[in-house]
């Protein structure tokens, strides 16, 4: 048995224990966190008969001697696609006798370091590693095309390297970006989030934040919501933070790294830019369910019901690859998260145990993918023994049903916000008052060319505003859009509670939620079409035709009290009533096709 290791961590802030303690007390305790790693026991070959199920399921081998197996997809004609972290590769197993057990050695199909996550969509196989998505056309030997390079700037992984994707029922990439960290700062916005691209990777947005590492998702069967499984913050002591299940919902923030669980504050981290964690606590998502901390969450799949248990439609079943800093340990199983008839989390139960020796010190396997097969069966991977198992029920009847879950709630929620007027045109908008509010900007004019080290394509700084003051204003709001974008109107920036004596902005500003620092202390920043807060410069396609960018200035009468990450929509209702007066500054923007 590897020795387990007391630390002892100095939190600066009130112990976790405490759920609504304010980190600001700073009252200094100790908690104790473990490193303790489990000692690795091969498995004998009747193991998968000493492993423990619910009455009526068994488990069986159904492929071993197959290195480090992780991701798992199955493809329409049965065919079992695994990616291999550590051999950098996907492999390709299939059971054409149908006797319940893998035929032959693997196929490998593609090699590319730091392959992990995959995913099969419309005769299309699409993977991914840190920084990079790709897709290429199935065979019908089960081998690929020509493999098409869709993304390659994804941000950094840092300390979460393990990448998934998956295809939803709107028919767009989804991607989960863990952190690069246990709890920090990020550099950049897209860590911690997931993803929702295009299927070409031309376009994407930030879908869901403040995810530390949400591995495992999916899409519930008869509802069409999206759910996933996020990993908690390390060293915070045996019992915090506990793993969460997540409704994951677009533009919502889910706490990570300064709030967990029911909205208990991270002792060890506080929001930047002077946000309290109350204040962040009021803008974050609070999880559907618990589970107990350091299990790992790993591959998570819906079960559409058919050829398994009588009751096992709209469950999802999870990998929990298992603890390295917990005593006793958790983890080393399958668990089942159980839904109800509405579509709704309701329970977390144990479904495959065994994994774990008694005494809680060795360990038999580290789940960590699981796929649903045709006839209903679920496989489940072992990333240390190189087995995959076969999870069968003994009454079971018929297939797995199709997998078809509605697109209208995805589709739905990505539509808010779009196909509506500019912020100015709108009844929110409508002015109090007649003085004059001329916007100027320092480089460029009215309907001039914004300079490209503005835009995405350049630098992405953001640009030197000035307008001038108004009589009575006591704070101003910013709104820029694109009317002639995708999204109609495109939101490339929303600030608010700019102070009544500040009447410019320098360029290259922060992108964080509140600035800080002079004239600019206490400046808030909303989300973007692009789900990101602060400025995101002009993206048009290439080679379209200029596209107009204004930058729409509200005076206001007040200051408004809203959550950071507020939307243009937020902002525009509550500042219904109290806009004195307003202007508008035309740019505009084109970024040549063989740029």
């Amino acid at each position: 048995m590897k020795a387990a290791l007391l630390v002892s961590t100095l939190l600066l802030g009130a112990a976790p224990a405490l759920a609504q303690s304010s980190p600001e007390d700073n009252d200094k305790r100790k908690v104790e966190a473990f490193f303790h790693e489990l000692t690795p026991q091969k498995p004998g070959p009747d193991f998968a008969s000493t492993l423990k199920l619910p009455r009526g399921y068994r488990a069986s081998v159904w492929g071993s001697g197959l290195g480090n197996t992780r991701i798992m997809a199955v493809a329409p004609d049965g065919s079992v696609y695994v990616s291999r972290r550590s051999e950098a590769d996907i492999i390709r197993l299939v059971d054409a006798n149908r006797d319940g057990r893998a035929d032959g050695p693997p196929t490998v199909i593609v090699n590319r370091p730091g392959l992990h996550g995959l995913t099969i969509h419309d005769g299309m196989l699409y993977f991914m590693t840190v920084r990079e998505v790709f897709r290429a056309p199935l065979r019908p030997d089960g081998s690929i095309g020509a493999v098409e390079t869709l993304i390659d700037d994804l941000p950094d992984g840092g300390q979460h390297l393990n990448r998934t994707l998956a295809v939803g029922p709107d028919k767009m990439l989804y991607i989960s970006a863990g952190s690069t960290c246990n709890a920090c700062d990020e550099s950049s916005q897209e860590n911690a989030t997931l993803i929702r691209a295009s299927l070409d990777g031309k376009s994407r947005r930030i879908w869901a934040s403040g995810l530390r590492n949400t591995i495992g998702f999916g899409w519930h069967p008869r509802t069409g919501e999206l759910w996933g499984w996020d990993q908690g913050i390390d060293w915070l002591g045996n019992d915090l933070q506990r793993e969460e299940v997540n409704r994951l919902e677009a533009g919502k923030r889910y706490g990570w790294p300064y709030v967990f669980e029911d909205g208990k504050l991270n002792p060890q981290d506080e929001p930047p830019g002077g946000i309290t964690g109350a204040k962040w606590a009021a803008a974050s998502t609070n999880p559907v369910l618990t589970h107990v901390a350091h299990s790992a969450g790993m591959q998570m799949a819906f079960h559409p019901g058919g050829g398994f248990g009588p009751d096992a439609g709209g469950d999802a079943f999870v990998a929990l690859r298992g603890s390295w800093n917990r005593k006793p340990a958790s983890g080393y199983e399958l668990a089942r998260v159980r839904f109800d008839a509405s579509g709704q989390a309701t329970r977390i139960e144990p479904f495959v145990t065994g994994f774990m020796s008694r005494d809680g010190n060795s360990h038999y396997g580290r789940p960590c993918g699981v796929a649903v097969m045709a006839d209903g069966s679920i496989l489940l991977s072992d990333d240390a023994n190189g087995i995959i198992y076969r999870i069968t029920y003994d009454g079971a009847t018929g297939q797995a049903a199709a997998m078809n879950p509605p697109a209208g709630p995805m589709l739905e929620q990505a539509a808010r916000g779009t196909n509506v007027p500019l912020a100015l045109a709108r009844p929110e908008a409508r002015a109090t008052g007649s003085a004059r509010l001329t916007v100027s900007a320092d480089g460029f004019g009215p309907n001039g060319a914004i300079p490209r080290e503005q835009s995405e394509y350049g630098l992405g700084i953001s640009p030197a505003l000035r307008w001038t003051a108004v009589p009575g204003a006591a704070s101003y709001a910013i709104v820029v859009e694109d009317p002639d974008g995708s999204a109609k109107p495109v939101i490339h920036w929303v600030a608010w509670n700019l102070p009544a004596t500040t009447t410019s902005l320098p360029a290259g500003l922060q992108e964080r939620d509140r600035l800080n620092g002079g004239a600019l202390e206490g400046v808030m920043q909303g989300a973007t079409s692009r789900g990101t807060v602060g400025w995101y410069g002009p993206r048009p396609p290439k080679g379209d035709r200029p596209h107009r960018y204004h930058f729409q200035v509200l005076a206001l009468d007040r200051q408004l009290d809203l959550p950071p990450g507020a939307t243009r929509d937020q902002l525009l209702a509550a500042a219904a009533g109290h806009v004195v007066t307003t202007g508008d500054l035309v740019g505009t923007y084109a970024e040549p096709r063989q740029q």
